[in-house]
């Protein structure tokens, strides 16, 4: 594995929050959802669903439910993406799973655990989705400090999806960059029994 593919999507990548004024074109957004469909999760469920708000008005709807140390980062950002999961998503796996159709009965009954499956393989395929923007050279500012309830009424109306996380996306200021914070040592998070 090449160290600078590493170092782009590992080492060196950093969470952003402030940008650089550049567009992210809507074909680097279509690259990015073709490399984390094919990605794994429960009997191929694939439940995130995603919304990119690009436009300043469309960017001016999620303001209200931002917390107020992420409104400033959120605004600037090229792209805020809401990434979100179909509690309902068991309906798709006749389509998504054919050889096993009894997977639906499975992954929906009750509705407190299709909800579980939902929300955990979208938290996945959520980070698949970071490591995809950085390997296409975009950079990420993930958050979760904003109102899911007032994100859910405003883009979600139906109540069939409901919002994870949001993730700022663009190219984000270097030169604004905090130093890197402690991480952990393997010795002290791992244990190999």
């Amino acid at each position: 594995m090449s160290k600078i593919f590493l170092d782009k999507v590992f080492n060196k990548a950093r969470s952003h929050y402030n940008w650089l004024d550049k567009k992210v074109d809507n074909k680097v957004l279509k690259a990015l959802y073709n490399l984390i469909k094919n990605c794994p999760t429960s009997a191929n469920s694939e439940p995130m669903r995603i919304i990119f708000l690009k436009s300043i008005k469309e960017k001016k709807k999620i303001k209200p439910f931002l917390s107020p140390g992420n409104v400033d980062k959120t605004m600037t950002a090229p792209v805020v993406a809401i990434i979100a999961y179909d509690i309902k998503f068991y309906n798709h796996l006749p389509k998504l799973f054919p050889h096993n159709l009894g997977m639906k009965k499975v992954l929906s009954n009750p509705p407190k655990k299709a909800e579980t499956t939902a929300f955990r393989n979208s938290t996945l395929q959520g980070g698949y989705f970071i490591l995809a923007a950085r390997a296409l050279g975009l950079d990420v500012g993930p958050m979760s400090g904003f109102n899911n309830a007032g994100v859910d009424k405003k883009f979600f109306p139906s109540g069939r999806f409901k919002s994870n996380f949001l993730c700022n996306l663009g190219y984000g200021d270097s030169s604004k960059l905090l130093k890197r914070l402690p991480r952990f040592k393997f010795s002290e998070v791992c244990k190999i029994i």
